[in-house]
């Protein structure tokens, strides 16, 4: 029989953070149900704790695996064979490796069909670093192990706003050897496509940010934008892509010109991700694009200083959550338009013509 709720798994992330905190809110609410079959790779003894921590109503089913889940229910499958020792606010090994098996648990499952897309809760990226885990974070290990061969960008987006990075965790001090062409177009190309297909605009208008102060003022401070990026957008530009800049990025956010497109593209980590908090960090979702999986998360981090407190905002890992659903569904759709653009556009327009009657057919 057909699953007609899609299957988002959830790793539990860092187990001292709130990650299981924000879960239980969301869960609270039994309308979430009717959305999705969640199913949280983790503890159910981990589970258990924070939900007394908290006191949340929020009640779970304890499953063997992801093909026993519950339509209706909050699903929790144990991936940590010893017992795990919770320790609110602090970061332990133990807490980076019950982290690490949750992950890898989600993803093999995934590679079986067993769950549709992937939400992940914050983890420390220092206490999970291992010899299986030698990446700065998800989007980087998720790319290695799932990619073949694509390339991930990351895209942090809420209902009004997307910022995709051309360079992610990586230090300042190596970030504008990184800038390349190739790497510039490579971004562009991923970020036309994602909001085509996975936020379903038709003709993305793209705002590229400068690397450098003031667009490096014709060279005077800085040479990368004469050099690289201004080329990489006229080329892309000529391609189809309706990229524009670049833009000095001091005033981009500020000015409210982002508002008059629909992605915007910064060089480097906290030139894309400041703004984009200070304007959306309660409703804001980690989107990883490129790839087959669908992953999203929430766009906050472990937040052990209020870990237990009842005091985390549910909000973000919500919006993940929703917005993982809907970007799975419109690869969906989009993959069915291409099948049979004529038999789409015959129910889009109630086109009555015998020929496209019989193309539909």
């Amino acid at each position: 029989m057909e699953r007609k709720k899609v299957r988002v798994g959830i790793t539990q992330g860092d187990i001292n953070g709130i990650g299981y905190e924000v879960i239980l809110k969301i869960f609270e609410d039994p309308a979430m149900l009717e959305l999705c079959t969640p199913i949280v790779y983790g503890s159910p003894k981990v589970m258990t704790y924070h939900r007394k921590a908290i006191d949340s109503t929020a009640t779970f089913s304890i499953v063997g695996s992801a093909e026993e889940a519950f339509e209706g229910r909050l699903n929790v499958l144990n991936c940590n064979d010893e017992e795990v020792k919770v320790e609110l606010g602090k970061p332990t090994q133990e807490s980076g490796k019950a982290a690490f098996e949750a992950l890898e648990k989600a993803l093999a499952d995934y590679k079986e069909g067993l769950i549709d897309v992937l939400v992940t809760a914050p983890i420390h990226k220092k206490m999970i670093q291992s010899e299986e885990f030698i990446f700065p974070g998800h989007t980087e290990y998720i790319e290695q192990r799932l990619g073949d061969g694509s390339k991930a960008l990351m895209i942090l987006a809420n209902q009004g706003l997307r910022v995709a990075l051309v360079t992610g965790h990586l230090p300042l001090n190596k970030v504008a050897s990184s800038v390349t062409s190739e790497t510039l177009e490579e971004k562009i190309k991923l970020f036309n496509h994602s909001l085509k297909v996975d936020f379903g605009i038709g003709a993305p208008r793209i705002a590229v940010l400068s690397l450098n102060p003031h667009a490096g003022d014709g060279g005077v401070i800085g040479q990368e934008e004469e050099s690289v990026i201004i080329p990489t957008v006229k080329a892309m530009r000529s391609q189809g892509v309706l990229c524009y800049g670049p833009f000095p990025a001091d005033g981009f956010m500020g000015s409210g010109n982002y508002t008059h497109f629909d992605g915007i593209l910064a060089m480097y980590h906290d030139q894309g991700l400041i703004p984009f908090k200070v304007l959306a960090m309660n409703d804001g979702v980690n989107f990883t694009a490129g790839l087959p999986l669908v992953r999203t998360s929430p766009d906050h981090g472990t937040a052990f200083d209020i870990a237990g407190k009842n005091e985390a905002s549910p909000d973000s890992m919500r919006n993940a959550i929703y917005m993982a659903i809907d970007i799975y569904r419109n690869r969906i759709n989009q993959v069915e338009a291409s099948r049979n653009p004529l038999r789409k556009l015959y129910f889009e327009r109630h086109d009555d013509s015998d020929k496209l009657k019989l193309d539909g057919e």
